[in-house]
């Protein structure tokens, strides 16, 4: 249905009319006059924000439906301002096959929001049938072992870049040296989970050097054949400074934004995730590259397990952390407080993420876009918890933190969620040739 919202407030500040026809924005002008087939939403007072574009999440479907499905992670994006997401391949089968990509695709005409799939690289990877599918990259290129156990190693890694790079297609990579973790700490146990050092135990085994040396190697690699790289979850600020010194890009996740190895206490194994939480130095240190600019974008890792599974000793629970649905609630908080402008938060969320990987049609509130939109009051905080999220592994690091969540999700000119129920299911898959 047609769409005018009335006086809303964009990330750059100015107070804009804004009208939707069928999937695309079609005016954004000081003033609309609504027909009468229109349906108005008095923004007022209100924020007008372009969809987030979350590049790094894990569904789980096929193979772990027990923790998340199409379904609900994509109802959980929507609750949270997320309009596209980027399933990453360690599923079960993992998405290295053109009939593996296939059979994920029907699952995921379940998603509530537009959605990429990424094709993996396994030993047994079948890359000519692989590359045959719509592809939005390749990777999660694990450099180390992380669940589902696709960890590759530098032979196959530099056979897959050169792949890649004859078939343009841009590569994200889990970079970890798994040569550099602290094997004298493997199997150290401090008494299970909740105890004030497990997670800690985590950081240390697998160490900030670790992703550092590993991150300079893909970067190595890739610059001899010539291959488009890009950095998952950077961890560290040194590694966000040898991306930047390279020009490639990177991400950063809102768990190593906004948490550390100070919350080990707290978060006992449920903050067990790879890379794994760093210093507070560390932390308010990528905290600082994010505002001067030099992170390109903030992707989730969205990597849901249940509660149960996560309740068990450090060695055994599962590496990862739901995040989907509160990346730009926390940020939105932060950004009420003026730690950071909105402007930011857009550009890391939205216009960054559409412009490395050629979404076209997203990413900024413009005639000819994508209507994929959210409206937020930027006063209404509320303290999170995992009972009010809509993940279905019901639990979050977040917990007790406060964030302030969308009133209102639009996916090309649908509303799939209005602040307390979904709506159609409209997701649509895109690629990086979109």
């Amino acid at each position: 249905m047609p769409s005018v919202f009335k006086s809303a407030r964009l990330p750059d500040g100015r107070i804009r009319d804004v009208r939707v026809t069928d999937e695309t924005i079609t005016a954004v002008s000081d003033s609309i006059s609504p027909t009468s087939d229109e349906t108005v939403f008095d923004a007022r007072g209100m924020l007008l924000f372009p969809g987030a574009i979350d590049v790094h999440v894990h569904f789980r479907e096929p193979g772990g439906e027990h923790k998340e499905t199409w379904k609900t992670g994509s109802q959980s994006a929507a609750a949270g301002g997320v309009t596209t997401v980027v399933d990453q391949p360690n599923t079960n089968p993992p998405t290295t096959t053109k009939t593996a990509y296939t059979s994920k695709a029907a699952l995921a005409a379940d998603s509530v929001v537009d959605y990429g799939i990424n094709g993996g690289v396994t030993p047994d990877w079948n890359p000519d049938t692989l590359f045959e599918c719509p592809l939005f990259a390749l990777g999660e290129v694990f450099l180390a072992d992380s669940t589902g156990k696709m960890g590759i190693d530098e032979t196959l890694f530099r056979q897959a870049l050169i792949r890649a790079a004859k078939t343009e297609i841009p590569v994200t990579i889990h970079a970890e040296d798994a040569a550099q973790f602290n094997t004298d700490i493997y199997g150290h146990e401090s008494g299970g989970t909740g105890t004030d050092a497990a997670v800690d135990i985590w950081s240390q085994y697998r160490s900030a050097t670790a992703e550092i040396k590993a991150i300079e190697r893909a970067i190595e690699i890739a610059t001899e054949v010539g291959a488009d790289i890009h950095i998952a979850h950077t961890s560290t600020p040194a590694g966000v400074d040898a991306a930047t010194a390279s020009n490639v890009t990177c991400e950063v996740t809102p768990h190593h934004l906004f948490l550390s190895r100070d919350n080990a206490a707290k978060l006992g194994t449920y903050g067990r995730m790879n890379p794994p939480l760093r210093s507070e130095a560390r932390r308010k240190e990528l905290w600082d590259r994010l505002i001067a600019g030099d992170i390109d974008m903030i992707a989730t890792d969205h990597a849901p397990h249940t509660y149960d599974e996560k309740a068990a000793s450090l060695w055994d629970a599962p590496s990862g952390v739901p995040g989907v649905e509160t990346m730009l609630p926390l940020l939105f908080e932060r950004a009420r407080r003026d730690e950071i402008s909105y402007e930011r938060i857009r550009d890391v969320t939205a216009r960054n993420p559409a412009s490395r990987f050629g979404l076209n049609n997203k990413g900024h509130i413009a005639v000819g876009y994508d209507a994929d939109l959210i409206l937020i009051d930027p006063t209404a905080t509320q303290t999170i918890k995992g009972n009010i999220l809509h993940s279905k592994c019901t639990w979050t690091p977040f917990d007790g933190m406060n964030g302030i969540f969308p009133e209102l999700t639009m996916v090309r000119g649908t509303v799939v969620y209005d602040g307390e129920s979904f709506g159609s299911t409209v997701g649509m898959n895109v690629t990086t040739s979109e």
